[in-house]
Parts: C-alpha cells; structure tokens; sequence
C-alpha cells in the first residue's frame, strides 16, 4: 500500500544522482501503472523474441567455422561442406575420385570447407587438428585433408606422414600457393577443389600431374602515346602545322593581290 501510495505522486523519474534504491522505487510504480493492454503487449513481445532467439535456425554459412568441423566425428562421406561453396556435381565428381583413390592405395583425402577460423589463425594446424581427431595409427598415417577457408581464400594441403611423403612438399606449396588462392580470389570454389584433388589423385596414383591454373590477367588498353611514339610524330605535327599557318597567310595575300591588279 505504502508503495502505491508513493507511486500515485506526480513525478518519479530518476535523475542521474538518484541512489539505487530510487532507481528501482520508479521502475516498479512504473510496472504498477502499466494498463492491461500494455502489460499483455509487453509480454508478447518477450515471448516472439525468445522463440526467434531460440527456435529460428541461424544461416549455416553464418555458423561455419572450425567448431563445426571438430564438432564432427569420423566423417563417414569424403566432403564436409561447412562453408556452402560446392555444388552436387563436385561433390559427386569428388567423391567418386576420392573413393576410387582409398580403394586402390589405401590413402583416404577428406576435402572441407569452412567459412573462417576464428581461432586457429594457421590452417594447417588446424588441419593437423581435424587428422588426429578423426584418426588413429596407420589410418591416421595414410590420411589428409584439402582445407579451404571461402573467407580469407586461403587452405591447406596436410595429413598424416605416409601421405606427406606421398603427396611430396612441391605438389603440397603449388597447391596451397596457386589451385587454392587463384581459383578461390576468382570466387571459383568447386574449381579450386577439383583441381586440387585431381593433381593429389594423380600423384598418388603414378599419373601426370595436371599442372596448376593460371592467374588470368585483365587484358588492359594503353591509351596514352609513349614517348617513342610522340618523338616520332613531331616531325609530322609540326609540317602540318606550318603548312597551315603558310596557307592562312599567303592564300589572302595573293587574293588581295588579285583584286587590286584588275582595278
């Protein structure tokens, strides 16, 4: 009663000095004076928030990061796709190749892709990391994974040390260095992988190495004259030039000249 009483005064607002006690003292009368209609508004709202909040499933190349992927138990298929890069032709292609690979040799590739590493700034330790999550002694020995980070347009190429020495460290830096960054900088994703892949297919399996891509470079126009160019066309300027000049003075010269002798 006592509270409402005190509500029912003209103003209660807190001013910046106001003690904790008021502050709290003008949130309940101000709780107290809210009409029913208000106070069922106000309580709707809260209760679509926290179903959006909880209940409305978030974009999953918003969520795609290194937790999804180590959230994952031994991958079942050869493509984690985390970042939503690839479409089902590559995924079909890939895995077909990638199958037909750990059947014939024993060496199983995983490619994944995820959006960004928020964390592990270094993606071949964060590649390492999926390995020996996933595997174990010589399962873990004959493994790799193709990483791409659609985000910062980087990846890495690693394993176990059977398929290191397999795969072979110059095969490992063009890839890293030119499949990955040059298709990925041309937003070229389901290339980037297929030809990563194919290029570790080949050379786990005797065959010629396709070779990695080319950075295409924009066919750019000159359209300025260089100095040679302007040199050499002076010489033609300034005849024409003169030539000009000698015509606009003599020409009426002669016509005045003209006009005078027939008077």
């Amino acid at each position: 009663m006592a509270s409402s009483a005190l509500c029912k005064q003209p103003a209660f607002v807190a001013s910046s000095s106001a003690t904790r006690a008021q502050r709290t003292r003008v949130v309940a009368c101000r709780a107290q004076q809210q009409t029913p209609v208000q106070a069922l508004g106000r309580q709707a709202t809260a209760a679509a928030t926290a179903a959006l909040l909880l209940g409305a499933p978030l974009a999953p190349a918003a969520l795609a990061g290194e937790f999804d992927l180590l959230a994952e138990g031994t991958p079942s298929t050869y493509i984690l796709d985390d970042a939503a890069v690839l479409n089902k032709t590559t995924k079909k292609t890939v895995s077909d190749q990638l199958k037909a690979l750990e059947e014939a040799t024993g060496y199983r590739l995983e490619v994944a892709t995820v959006r960004r590493l928020e964390f592990e700034n270094d993606t071949f330790a964060f590649g390492d990391k999926l390995i020996k999550k996933w595997y174990s002694g010589e399962q873990k020995d004959k493994a790799g994974i193709l990483l791409v980070v659609s985000a910062s347009k980087d990846g890495a190429l690693t394993g176990g040390d059977a398929f290191m020495q397999a795969v072979g460290d110059d095969l490992i830096d063009s890839i890293v260095g030119d499949n990955i960054p040059i298709l990925t900088g041309e937003e070229k994703y389901n290339e980037s992988v297929t030809s990563s892949v194919s290029r570790v297919v080949a050379k786990l399996t005797g065959k010629e190495d396709p070779g990695a891509p080319f950075r295409a470079e924009a066919n750019r126009q000159r359209t300025y004259k260089t100095k040679a160019e302007t040199e050499a066309k002076k010489p033609v300027t300034s005849t024409i030039v003169l030539t000009l000049l000698f015509i606009s003075v003599v020409v009426p010269m002669l016509q005045y000249w003209g006009y005078t002798n027939k008077d």
